[in-house]
């Protein structure tokens, strides 16, 4: 099915949506085995190849993702930008990690983004929609509200409900891969923020609590594992960039099942201290994963 097609009629419309709503790391009950670090860190090599390197310290994706599975990836697409301005997450990387699932046995490898410019564009230009077509995955559409079904977030203080995309309520995995960047709003967008991404109606999240409603959703349904991608880091005018000059290129990676655990470390990674992202207080308190890094076993790889 080309892109045309597929952006026109969707994907699985006849879900049987309450299967789905779950909490824990997969629809299917599977549970993720203990690994050997909480976190690795991966600096000075390509965007796949850095991950070639991080996910081998966590014991292959075969860790996260099991014969049969229906994966989604989730990276950052919300602007027509190529990669080089470091608005999105690198196409490398999820090519890479797309590469992974299927080489580990998935059924299925979905890409989408609830993109903030124009969609198809957002998809071609950032070089993301080639190189998950060149992997082997499938990119799905996430541009209108018939795409996306009501979920109750338990325990939501300021986002008790919301309307998320059909393919992740499907998926029996969610691997979420930020791009590190600033952003006006809330300082920073990393792991949790990137999940905005899954829903329809952002704008409640923007009138009712930002920080809140970012923290509520990191509870919701955790991915199995976050990848941030800080190889082209926007210092400045976030989160679109206006030009390659608002951007470092640190040719870093980080790894974690843990939401909390890399974004505090994406954090201090960009310069800054946890205390001044309100949300990642939020989740931290709420005890949606662990901020202590100095008491997490971390892997240092240098490529």
């Amino acid at each position: 099915m080309n892109r045309r097609t597929f952006f026109k009629h969707g994907i699985g419309t006849s879900l049987a949506l309450g299967t789905y709503f779950t909490h824990g790391a997969f629809s299917n009950g599977y549970a993720l085995p203990p690994l050997t670090y909480d976190l690795v860190a991966v600096k000075g090599g390509d965007p796949d190849v850095m991950f070639d390197k991080g996910i081998d310290a966590l014991g292959g994706i075969g860790m996260f993702v099991r014969r049969g599975m229906s994966v989604v990836v989730k990276p950052n697409i919300g602007w027509d930008v190529g990669p080089e301005r470091g608005g999105n997450t690198n196409p490398k990387l999820v090519g890479r990690i797309v590469e992974h699932c299927l080489h580990a046995g998935a059924k299925e490898v979905v890409v989408l983004d609830h993109s903030c410019d124009e969609a198809e564009r957002c998809y071609r230009n950032s070089g993301i929609e080639r190189a998950v077509r060149d992997a082997g995955g499938t990119m799905a559409p996430a541009h209108s509200e018939g795409y996306y079904h009501d979920v109750v977030i338990p325990g939501g203080k300021s986002l008790t409900a919301a309307k998320e995309h059909e393919a992740i309520l499907k998926a029996d995995a969610i691997i979420n891969v930020p791009v590190l960047k600033c952003h006006s709003g809330t300082r920073l967008t990393i792991a949790m923020k990137n999940m905005m991404g899954n829903v329809w109606d952002r704008r409640f999240w923007h009138q009712n609590d930002l920080h809140q409603c970012i923290a509520d959703f990191a509870g919701y349904r955790k991915p199995v594992l976050n990848v941030v991608d800080a190889y082209y880091v926007m210092k400045t005018n976030g989160p679109r960039g206006i030009s390659t000059g608002d951007i470092v290129t640190m040719k870093a990676q980080l790894l974690s099942t843990d939401i909390v655990a890399v974004d505090t470390a994406a954090v201090r990674l960009f310069g800054m201290e946890p205390g001044e992202v309100r949300y990642l207080q939020l989740a931290a308190a709420a005890k949606i994963g662990r901020s202590d890094l100095d008491h997490l076993s971390i892997r240092r790889i240098t490529v």
